[in-house]
């Protein structure tokens, strides 16, 4: 799932595709480079973000949706608002992903049940403005799952088919990095839900602050090959999918974890 963020203010490149030519050109070369998805979201999440009004996440992202879509671009929507993920589809998006699994819009589920595409419902404790102080965990993976568990539980309720449901961990969003690297290596809880798991590790903090240099965090743009590394091991795992800035490299990493699980003909090893 390749990133597009049509806002001016996401903490890698915010303001770079605001503009609806620039947005769907970048959206095209994610495409070419191997995105299964373009994630298409026009308010930021990034902690301490303030939120974009309806009518302005509306506007940024439903032409663009459009113009990849009728390009032949599989577009999905990365929105908390029910009218949002409406029109989105209404665009062309075959799947609604919603960092709030639901929380933020108590229209979403059923929304989403009678528009019959591919739902992702994340991980949420808060909004951005907030969330920090909602990282309290005793034991994070279980509470992860416990509290992802019942955004399944709500979304099938509403009609969602449960097949049509993927959980994501919601990296850094109410987590610190501890609380990050726990989840990354307790996926396998996570996967005891039965449903497939989408991860979003590109470029955030926690792998900054891994690679930390003597003025901070390293700098968001010179994270990525730590975030493909990530991804190479998420793949190996078994994990559905990955959500990027970039998309080659992360292709090539999921190519070589592949070929690694295959065996090697006539060989018994």
């Amino acid at each position: 799932m390749g990133i597009l963020n049509v806002t001016p203010d996401s903490f890698s490149d915010g303001g770079e595709f605001l503009d609806v030519d620039a947005a769907v050109a970048h959206g095209l070369a994610l495409s070419g480079e191997g995105a299964d998805l373009v994630d298409v979201g026009g308010e930021s999440t990034r902690p301490g973000a303030q939120r974009a009004s309806v009518e302005t996440e509306l506007a940024r992202v439903v032409p663009v949706i459009a113009r990849l879509s009728a390009a032949g671009v599989r577009v999905s929507v990365d929105t908390m608002r029910a009218q949002v993920a409406a029109a989105a589809v209404g665009a062309g998006a075959v799947l609604v992903n919603d960092v709030s699994g639901g929380l933020a819009d108590s229209d979403m589920l059923p929304t989403v049940a009678g528009l019959d595409v591919d739902y992702v419902a994340m991980h949420w404790r808060g909004h951005s403005d907030r969330m920090a102080d909602l990282a309290t965990y005793t034991d994070v993976v279980a509470e992860v799952t416990e509290e992802l568990a019942d955004r399944l539980w709500a979304a099938v309720t509403a009609g969602v088919k449960p097949g049509r449901v993927i959980l994501d961990p919601g990296l850094g969003f109410a987590k610190t990095a501890e609380h990050n690297w726990a989840l990354l290596r307790g996926l396998d809880h996570l996967a005891g839900l039965g449903r497939p798991l989408l991860v979003g590790a590109s470029r955030k903090r926690f792998l900054g602050e891994l690679l930390a240099v003597p003025t901070g965090p390293r700098p968001v743009r010179e994270r990525d090959d730590a975030g493909v590394a990530i991804t190479a091991l998420l793949a190996a795992s078994g994990v559905w999918g990955v959500r990027t800035h970039t998309v080659r490299a992360h292709r090539d990493a999921i190519a070589v974890a592949a070929r690694m699980s295959t065996p090697t003909i006539g060989t018994d090893r």
